[in-house]
């Protein structure tokens, strides 16, 4: 018994011996390996690069108010249209004490003016009447009467002005009417009914009670990196994509590329500005991201093939040209060939070649 497991062991290992020995040997033979065919093709070749920016209208107007003041009513709101010269706001006016107090006290001396000039004036009258007086005189004193009455309703005027904002002489064109400069769409209301505002002077800006722009004349602003603002021109046509609309396709021409480079993040970039030509920007809103893609170079009816089974060796490119066995049992030669233009996917061949569109090329290895 114990014989026949030793001569079943012996069995068993000498059967694994031999297995794993041909097993080997049959796998020393080597295996024929096959690859895919990739045949040229003849089109078109762009080599393009990519801005990133976003939509802007070409000029965005600030309206200030021409008087400081508190908001008392604002009749337009973000996406409304209007005229230049349309009321978009009103302002309540707070004097301040100074010069409300200015302003009366101008009044009080007017006044005092005014009837010392009136009396001196009667006085001259009569005595002219009475030929015990000169025309000159007579006419002097009627013109300074004159003045100082003049000199009254200013200073009442200046009072209004300072008190109301409105001016007797000019009720369209108070200062506590804020107008639209331009036509186009107001863009932006950053004051509320309530909000205390201040003219622009020589040492603030003012407050900006809207923001106003023609959304028909539209730009991108994006960057570009220093690597490649020399490959962009002024007048290069550039194809606008915005993320926010699936499928728009907008045709822009460079207007404007900077002189300087501004740091962005450690890297230097020239701001560059497109004009949208398209009249279908209707549905362009100011702020949009968008991607402008330009055409750098472009290469039409050539002769092109993927640029992943180009062989380089040195300074000169080759490929594999089949030979024989399209199914198994490939042979190839290696082929010289000149490439021109890539586009990082396809490359183009130049010059006299054997390769045509005709031609099976060496591609990836099939499984």
């Amino acid at each position: 018994m114990k014989k026949f497991f030793r001569i079943l062991m012996w069995t068993v290992i000498a059967a694994i011996f031999i297995g794993t020995f041909v097993y080997l040997f049959i796998n020393s033979k080597g295996h024929v390996a096959t690859y895919e065919l990739v045949s040229p093709t003849t089109g078109t070749i762009e080599r393009t690069t990519v801005l990133t920016g976003d939509i802007e209208p070409r000029d965005e107007i600030e309206i200030k108010p021409q008087i400081s003041g508190i908001i008392s009513e604002i009749l337009v709101e973000p996406g409304d249209h209007v005229n230049n010269g349309d009321i978009i706001a009103k302002i309540k006016v707070i004097p301040e004490a100074t010069q409300l107090s200015s302003a009366e006290s101008r009044i009080r001396v007017a006044k005092i003016s005014l009837e010392e000039a009136r009396q001196t004036y009667e006085r001259t009258k009569t005595l002219f009447e009475k030929k015990y007086e000169s025309r000159e005189k007579f006419e002097a004193d009627q013109a300074a009467y004159e003045r100082a009455r003049q000199e009254l309703d200013q200073a009442n005027d200046q009072l209004r002005i300072v008190r109301d904002g409105v001016s007797a002489f000019d009720t369209q064109g108070s200062n506590t009417l804020v107008r639209a400069t331009v036509t186009g769409i107001v863009l932006e209301v950053p004051v509320k009914v309530g909000t205390s505002v201040i003219q622009s002077n020589t040492f603030n800006d003012g407050t900006t009670i809207a923001k106003i722009a023609d959304m028909t004349d539209l730009i991108f602003k994006g960057k570009i990196d220093e690597t490649e603002v020399d490959l962009l021109n002024e007048g290069m046509n550039v194809r606008i994509a915005v993320g926010a609309i699936q499928g728009s396709d907008y045709n822009a021409v460079i207007e404007k590329i900077a002189p300087m480079a501004t740091d962005d993040n450690g890297t230097n970039t020239f701001e560059v500005k497109a004009a949208l030509k398209s009249s279908d920007t209707a549905k362009l809103r100011a702020g949009y991201s968008a991607n402008a893609t330009v055409i750098l170079e472009r290469a039409e009816n050539v002769v092109s093939v993927p640029e992943r089974i180009i062989e380089y060796s040195n300074d000169s490119t080759f490929v594999y040209l089949l030979t024989s066995g399209e199914d198994k049992h490939q042979t190839f030669k290696k082929v010289a060939v000149e490439t021109g233009l890539s586009n990082g996917i396809d490359v183009a061949l130049l010059g006299p070649s054997s390769i045509t569109t005709d031609s099976k090329l060496r591609g990836n290895k099939a499984d």
